[in-house]
């Protein structure tokens, strides 16, 4: 029998096959067997293709739609590029202030429906576009190591008011000259985090940075651990911590960023991922980093921004597994805590009910955007702050 045959007597019975009853087909498979001499199995799949029109679709049906994909990376923006896992705990809140023309109800649902690791089959391609790198300037103090205690290696924080505070260097490729550094300080508890843009990191500028972040707290602070820098270990700081504000002052081990590794993290998600890694040795550029500190990124962060905690550290051979909680905002976590007055919790809430997060992300980009123009001389500082 030729191949010609074969097709052209093919082609004659698939339709028929298709078409017709279970048992009818078992006798065209029969027939169609002892014709051609085909295996039954192969028959069967033979007659099945070019049956379908269109092309062929194997795997999963597609989940999400493009749009739905579409406005997932825009909130990775709009979000701060924050992980997958906090993003979908942060769904919820941001999701009822991202209004667009094109972002319907539908859509919404779709990303509501996705999970963390949904997000991140989505991103991947997407982020790897976007990424830095690492630097550090701490300088050992040794007048004041044992005026001021090592923190216990076991502490572990249950209530909020335990701070973790370090510093980082806006120096560019040089650590020489003055140039302007980040304060970070975060509650090891809630993760709650206040910034502040210092120039020069004396005992003054660190104290009335930390200062201002004390008076600005929605808690009480009673602990605060810094590292071996100088400009934590120093007689005016101490004085002020300690003796004025009645707080705990410690220390980490030398060489261990573990023992702040809190605020270690925080020194890239809420310093490198804003200002880089560039020179700042301008002193005036320390108003509107702080403007930009206090009045949108900070806010952004402790109210809408999820974190999430190591609860548990298992050693596995020669690896460590580290398991989390659930990704909750530092307001959340204060809300939560019974260590808070009721007072502290209204005004927290009143706080928090005033906010739009879409909109402070906006603002916080419109910031950046223009603290960029001052860096590149495209733009006034004086001229825009007198207006």
């Amino acid at each position: 029998m030729t191949l010609n045959f074969k097709t052209t007597y093919l082609n004659a019975i698939r339709e028929r096959y298709f078409k017709a009853a279970k048992a009818e087909k078992s006798t065209i498979l029969t027939e169609l067997c002892e014709v051609t001499g085909y295996n039954r199995k192969w028959a069967i799949r033979i007659l099945a293709k070019s049956h379908k029109k269109g092309p062929k679709s194997s795997g999963k049906k597609k989940l999400y739609s493009d749009q739905a994909i579409h406005h997932l990376k825009r909130l990775w923006h709009i979000m701060g590029r924050m992980n997958s896992k906090k993003m979908v705990a942060a769904f919820p809140v941001w999701l009822d202030f991202y209004q667009r023309e094109d972002f319907t109800n539908e859509i919404k649902a779709e990303i509501l429906a996705m999970s963390h690791s949904t997000v991140d089959r989505y991103l991947q391609k997407y982020r790897n576009q976007f990424a830095r790198r690492k630097r550090t300037g701490t300088q050992r103090a040794k007048t004041f190591l044992n005026t001021i205690p090592i923190k216990e290696m076991d502490f572990k924080s249950e209530k909020p008011g335990h701070f973790q505070a370090d510093t980082v260097a806006h120096c560019g490729n040089s650590l020489s000259g003055l140039f302007i550094w980040s304060l970070t300080v975060t509650d090891e508890f809630s993760g709650w985090t206040e910034n502040r843009a210092i120039y020069g990191k004396t005992g003054t500028t660190v104290t009335a940075a930390f200062a201002s972040i004390l008076w600005k707290l929605p808690f009480t602070a009673k602990q605060v651990n810094t590292d071996n820098g100088t400009e934590f270990i120093n007689d005016q700081l101490q004085k002020f911590l300690v003796d004025e504000q009645g707080l705990i002052f410690t220390r980490s081990r030398a060489y261990k960023k573990n023992d702040n590794a809190h605020v270690e993290q925080k020194n890239f998600t809420h310093v490198r991922e804003l200002f880089g890694y560039e020179r700042y040795d301008r002193e005036e550029l320390t108003i509107i980093m702080n403007e930009i500190y206090q009045s949108y990124f900070n806010i952004l962060a402790n109210f809408f921004v999820p974190q999430q905690k190591c609860i548990k550290v298992e050693r596995i051979g020669s690896k460590y597994r580290r398991l989390y909680d659930s990704p909750k905002t530092p307001y959340q976590r204060l809300m939560e805590s019974k260590e808070l007055s009721l007072y502290q919790k209204v005004q927290l809430k009143e706080k928090y009910g005033s906010l739009n997060p879409i909109e402070l992300r906006k603002e916080l980009n419109d910031q950046l955007k223009r603290f960029e123009r001052i860096i590149e001389g495209k733009s006034d500082f004086r001229y825009k702050f007198a207006a």
